[in-house]
């Protein structure tokens, strides 16, 4: 029997290894562009806690523990080389060292990073000079992802968030932006420090200065007049759905390429990443980034369809209550939706299955959906009753999921529950878009029932700014390659 004293040895050990390697990460993304993960967690602004549970997801990538001792003998040659832009797992290349009979031995360790790592740029930026980014709204998605470009921003980083459009402009109205910015009910306390100019109209976070600009339409706006240049604009008001009217966001000058953050009409690409991003044109200026569910639904979908073939299905998404549902009952142009959003359970309709279809031809037609609005403020989740083209287990599918959520290209769009006591509120925060409930799948011959839920806010946000980055030309390599 192990002494109880020896398991409080260990952690304290783990923790002196956890926080020698802060520093480091955090040199490595200011001053080379370079992303540390640990099995696809991020450590970047990550604490001591955080690294050590990062370590944990080694059992069931490579169904082996990987200590940190290892990953931080990792992490120091990569801080010798000094790679530039990149994203690195040190966990993955830990074990590959181990697998290859190279972690115990300095000089071979050391040949096998150097290798590992060739082919990427010396430079900590893949973009000649940073690309200006304007987020038209600002509210759930808009805030945060100008918490996700607030974060990510150091010398190296080449999107910089310039400006906020917001209509209004009364009294103690950048206040109350500024505010909202720093609190949020749900995903917690701004990471860092914001102040208000009121002078100049901007709000100050972590060093950025983020101009605040009050505008009823997109025509009245001239963006060169604040410095701005080539920029990318964000819609994230749902106002503007079709070409005509994103459109006008090209009209003001210092706007070059518009991004839409929900689900668009007509023939402008419906992007979800991991699936079809490589639609994107070099010579696109307006792109949508589909919407919550549909990034959520689409990559699981793709990859039952790729292994499977899925002969028709339906979802159904369980979804959190949203703005657009009234507080307490009141006049709605929607049906249902004007009853009170945190008493009732409310049917709607979704056109995620059928958006399906624009990142994935294939299932043109096979799929129909349905929404029920539930009295919870954030993660959703999707339930994928589909008829499959041929017979499989719940064992076999969930192990074909299971190693694409961890050893595939769609490694940052799926991720893979296994416990049996996660709820809702265990997924605020997920980065990817769409989370595996393997426990609870369901499968009988050829047809199953899956469970994916989905933080409709922080997983969607998340995929909009992979999308921002591929339209700017920000192509990071992945190490080792997916």
């Amino acid at each position: 029997m192990t002494e109880p004293r020896t398991h409080l040895t260990n952690y304290i050990e783990e923790q002196g290894l956890a926080e020698r390697m802060i520093p480091a990460v955090g040199s490595l993304y200011r001053d080379r562009g370079v992303i540390i993960t640990v099995f696809g967690r991020k450590l970047m602004n990550g604490s001591t806690i955080d690294i050590i549970k990062a370590h944990q997801q080694a059992q069931q990538v490579v169904g082996e523990t990987v200590s940190l001792a290892e990953t931080s003998a990792v992490l120091k040659i990569i801080s010798d080389i000094q790679p530039g832009s990149s994203r690195v797992d040190v966990g993955k290349l830990a074990f590959a060292a181990r697998q290859a009979g190279k972690a115990d031995d300095q000089t071979e360790l050391d040949a096998f990073l150097r290798d590992a790592l060739q082919g990427i740029p010396d430079t900590p930026s893949v973009l000649d000079k940073p690309r200006d980014v304007v987020l038209y709204g600002f509210g759930r998605i808009g805030r945060i992802l100008a918490r996700l470009l607030i974060e990510r921003t150091t010398s190296s980083n080449p999107l910089r968030l310039r400006a906020i459009v917001v209509r209004g402009g009364k009294d103690g109205d950048l206040r109350k932006r500024a505010s909202l910015l720093r609190r949020d009910s749900i995903h917690g306390p701004f990471n860092g420090h914001i102040t208000v100019d009121e002078a100049n109209s901007a709000i100050i976070a972590n060093g950025n200065f983020i101009k605040v600009i009050y505008a009823n339409q997109p025509e009245d706006i001239d963006y060169s007049a604040y410095g701005i240049d080539n920029a990318l604009i964000v819609d994230n008001t749902g106002v503007f759905k079709d070409e005509a009217s994103l459109g006008r966001h090209l009209v003001p000058k210092g706007a070059s390429k518009v991004l839409l953050t929900a689900p668009a009409g007509g023939a402008i690409k419906n992007i979800v990443y991991g699936v079809n991003e490589d639609m994107i044109a070099d010579e696109d200026t307006i792109v949508c980034a589909a919407s919550c569910t549909t990034n959520a639904i689409t990559p699981v979908l793709k990859v039952i369809n790729d292994r499977y073939g899925i002969i028709n299905g339906h979802v159904e998404t369980v979804h959190s209550y949203t703005n657009d549902q009234n507080l307490i009952d009141n006049y709605h142009s929607a049906e249902r939706r004007g009853r009170s959003a945190p008493l009732n359970m409310v049917l709607t309709s979704t056109g995620a299955a059928k958006a399906v279809s624009k990142a994935l031809p294939e299932l043109e037609g096979k799929l129909t959906g349905n929404a029920i609005r539930v009295p919870t403020p954030n993660v959703s989740m999707a339930v994928c009753n589909l008829n499959l083209g041929e017979e499989t287990t719940r064992d076999q599918l969930n192990d074909h999921v299971r190693e694409v959520a961890y050893n595939s290209a769609l490694s940052q769009q799926i991720s893979y529950s296994y416990s049996t006591e996660v709820v809702s509120t265990d997924f605020v925060g997920t980065p990817e878009p769409a989370i595996f409930d393997s426990v609870a799948t369901i499968v009988d011959g050829n047809r199953c029932v899956l469970y994916v839920w989905y933080d409709n806010e922080f997983g969607y946000s998340t995929q909009v700014l992979r999308v921002m980055q591929h339209m700017v030309g920000l192509h990071i390599r992945n190490v080792p390659a997916d």
